[in-house]
C-alpha cells in the first residue's frame, strides 16, 4: 500500500490550506456555500460527477445515487461535493452519443483538475458515459471510483421477455414483414423499458460497466446489480467510504492501470459476449493510460477466451439473469488462468482476491469452462484489401452460414441514400447481396453513429429473409445482432478502400480466417481512387469543428489526437 498522506498533504489544502489572500477568498466564499472549518480541514474532499438528466432514462435515478455516495463520503471522513457533468443521453441525442464523448471526458477532465478536490466518484451507466468519465478522469491523474448506474428490470408482452433494443429490432422486421400487428407494436413500446437504469440485454453499457470493473475501477460485483435493486444504494456508500481511503492514501488508477489490467478487461469483454462498442472505447481509455492497444490484441485475445455468458443479444438471458447467477465475479472466476489475476484494484486488492470465492449459481446462465458456449470469444477483428486498419464482427451474434460468405454489393453513399432507396421495389438486391453503406464513420457521418445494422428492404422481410451480410464504417448498437462488419478502417470519408466499392463488387467475409476483402484489382483500386473526391462537410462550427479536425480513426479509439497520453503530466492550476 501507498504511504498514507498527512493532511497538508491533500490536494485541497492547496486551496484552503495557507495563510494568504488567495485562501481567505477560497475559505470565505466555502463560508457562502455554508460550509466552516470542520467541513475542510484535515479531509479529504470528494468531487462527485453527477450525469444526470431529465432527458437520460438510464440516469434518472442518479440524484438518489449521488445521495448515497455522499454518505458513503461522510460517513468515511470526507467533505462530499457533487459536480453536474453532460449528460449523454443514447437515445435523444442525435446524431449520435458518440459524437459526444470526448466532449464530455474534457469537461471531466478540466473540472477535477480545476476544483479543489482530492479524489472523484463518477456516476455514469449510459452507453459513452462510462468511457468519457473514465478517459477524463484518468487525464486528470487522481484517485477515482466509477459508480455504475445498473441495469433496468426485464421487459415483459404478454408472455414474452423482452430485451431493450435486441427485441425492438426483431419486432420491428415482423411489423415490416406483417407478422405482428400496429397494436402488438404499440404494446410491446409500452413493456420494452419498465424501469430507470441501463439497457438489461449485453449492450454497450453492460459490457462497459463489467470492463470498468474488470479494470479494477468499481468495486467487486458493482456492475450488474439492477439499477432498482436496494443493494444498488448500499454499493453506492460503499464506493464513498472507499474513495475517501484512496484520497488518504492515493491509490490512483492512471498509475496502477498496466498492459495486463486491459488484456484483462478484453478478456471479460469477449467471454461475455459484449458489445462491438467496448472495442473503440477499450482502445481510447487504455490511450489516456499511455497504453496501445492494437486490433490484433483483441482477435488474440478472443481467440483464447470462451464465451461463458448466455446473454442477448447473442445468447438468452438478460443482466437480472447475469446478477443473480452469480454476476461478473463468478464469469471471471473461471477465467483465472488467462487473466493476470495480481492487477490491483481500487479496493486495495487484486482482482484475484476479489474474485476467489466467487461461485455461479446458474449454469444456464453462466457456463462453467466445460460448457462453454464457443470456444473463442464473441468479437473477431477481420484484415484485407477492404479494412487495411482493421474491421471487427460479432460472430456470436450471427448465423454461421455467414461466416464464409461472398456477394455481390449493394451500396449506399450514405444514410440519406439508403433511406431514400431501401424499400425501393427495383432496389437490384437478393439475399446473398452485400449492403454497403458509406460516409457513417467518425468523419463521414459525423460522429461514426449506430447505422452499422442496416434495415432490410421490405421485399425481402416479405419473401422471409431476416439478414443479410451488411458492412459500413460505422458503429452498431450493443444490443443489436445479425451480421454486421463494422468500424471498416479507414474510413470512405477520408478515402479508405470502402470509398471505392461499387454496385456489383465481388465482397468475400471469412471470418475463420479473419479476412475481409474486396474482389478488385490493385489497379482498379488505385484508378478509381484517382476519380474520388472527399465528400464535402455538412457542418463545419463549433465543437464539430474540433470533432472533425482531430478525431482519429475506428482502430486508434476516436479519441482527439490531442487529448493523447504523452508522458508528460498536465501541471496542476496555479492557485496564486
Amino acid at each position: 500500500m501507498p504511504t498514507r498522506r498527512t493532511p497538508d498533504q491533500l490536494r485541497s489544502y492547496r486551496w484552503f490550506g495557507p495563510n494568504d489572500l488567495r485562501s481567505f477568498g477560497h475559505r470565505s466564499r466555502a463560508r457562502q456555500l455554508g460550509l466552516g472549518p470542520e467541513d475542510w480541514q484535515g479531509k479529504p474532499v470528494i468531487a462527485i460527477l453527477n450525469t444526470w438528466s431529465e432527458i437520460n432514462p438510464c440516469h434518472l435515478h442518479f440524484k438518489v445515487l449521488a445521495e448515497n455516495v455522499k454518505k458513503g463520503v461522510l460517513q468515511a471522513g470526507g467533505m462530499p461535493i457533487e459536480i453536474p457533468v453532460l449528460s449523454l443521453s443514447e437515445n435523444f441525442m442525435k446524431p449520435t452519443t458518440m459524437l459526444y464523448r470526448n466532449l464530455l471526458a474534457m469537461e471531466a477532465e478540466e473540472v477535477l483538475r480545476c476544483h479543489p478536490v482530492d479524489g472523484a466518484v463518477l456516476l455514469g451507466a449510459c452507453d459513452k458515459t462510462t468511457p468519457a468519465l473514465i478517459m477524463g478522469a484518468l487525464s486528470a491523474d487522481m484517485p477515482f471510483i466509477f459508480v455504475p448506474g445498473g441495469p433496468m428490470l426485464r421487459g415483459q408482452w404478454r408472455d414474452q421477455t423482452l430485451g431493450s433494443g435486441t427485441d425492438a429490432w426483431k419486432y420491428w422486421a415482423e411489423l415490416r414483414a406483417g407478422n405482428i400487428t400496429q397494436d402488438d407494436w404499440c404494446e410491446i413500446e409500452d413493456g420494452i423499458a419498465r424501469s430507470h437504469g441501463h439497457c438489461m440485454t449485453m449492450g454497450t453499457a453492460a459490457t462497459m460497466t463489467a470492463i470498468t470493473e474488470t479494470l479494477g475501477l468499481s468495486l467487486p460485483g458493482a456492475s450488474s446489480i439492477p439499477a432498482s435493486d436496494a443493494r444498488h444504494w448500499r454499493m453506492a456508500a460503499a464506493s464513498g467510504r472507499q474513495i475517501v481511503e484512496n484520497a488518504w492514501n492515493d491509490l490512483n488508477p492512471a498509475k496502477f492501470l498496466t498492459k495486463e489490467a486491459f488484456h484483462n478487461a478484453i478478456v471479460a469483454d469477449m467471454a461475455v459476449g459484449g458489445s462491438t462498442n467496448a472495442i473503440v472505447h477499450l482502445i481510447a481509455m487504455a490511450g489516456r493510460a499511455g497504453i496501445k492497444l492494437p486490433l490484433s490484441e483483441f482477435d488474440a485475445v478472443s481467440r483464447l477466451t470462451p464465451r461463458l455468458a448466455d446473454l442477448r443479444p447473442a445468447g438468452r438471458f438478460l443482466m437480472e439473469d447475469f446478477y443473480f447467477a452469480g454476476g461478473l465475479p463468478a464469469l471471471l472466476n473461471q477465467l483465472t488462468d488467462i487473466l493476470h489475476t495480481e492487477c490491483p484494484t481500487v479496493n486495495g486488492k487484486t482482482l484475484g482476491e476479489n474474485v476467489a470465492d466467487a461461485v455461479i449459481h446458474n449454469t444456464e446462465v453462466i457456463r462453467s469452462r466445460d460448457q462453454a458456449l464457443s470456444p473463442e470469444g464473441g468479437t473477431a477483428v477481420l484484415t484485407g484489401n477492404l479494412c487495411p486498419d482493421g474491421a471487427v464482427i460479432k460472430h456470436s451474434a450471427m448465423e454461421e452460414r455467414f461466416w464464409t460468405h461472398s456477394g455481390p454489393a449493394v451500396v449506399f453513399k450514405d444514410y440519406e441514400d439508403l433511406a431514400a432507396r431501401l424499400d425501393d421495389p427495383d432496389l437490384p438486391i437478393t439475399a446473398d447481396s452485400v449492403m454497403v453503406l458509406q460516409s457513417a464513420g467518425p468523419v463521414g457521418a459525423p460522429g461514426m453513429p449506430e447505422w452499422g445494422m442496416l434495415p432490410l428492404p421490405k421485399k425481402l422481410l416479405e419473401a422471409g429473409v431476416r439478414d443479410v451480410l451488411r458492412l459500413s464504417d460505422a458503429r452498431m448498437s450493443g444490443t443489436s445482432y445479425g451480421a454486421c462488419i463494422l468500424h471498416v478502417a479507414p474510413e470512405s470519408a477520408v478515402g479508405g478502400p470502402l470509398a471505392f466499392v461499387r454496385d456489383g463488387d465481388i465482397i468475400s467475409l471469412n471470418v475463420p480466417e479473419r479476412t475481409l476483402t474486396l474482389d478488385v484489382s490493385d489497379e482498379e483500386l488505385a484508378a478509381r481512387r484517382a476519380e474520388w473526391q472527399a465528400p464535402k462537410r455538412k457542418v463545419d462550427r463549433g465543437y464539430l469543428h474540433l470533432f472533425l479536425n482531430e478525431v482519429t480513426q475506428a482502430n486508434e479509439g476516436c479519441d482527439f489526437r490531442f487529448l493523447h497520453h504523452t508522458g508528460t503530466p498536465t501541471p496542476e492550476p496555479r492557485i496564486h
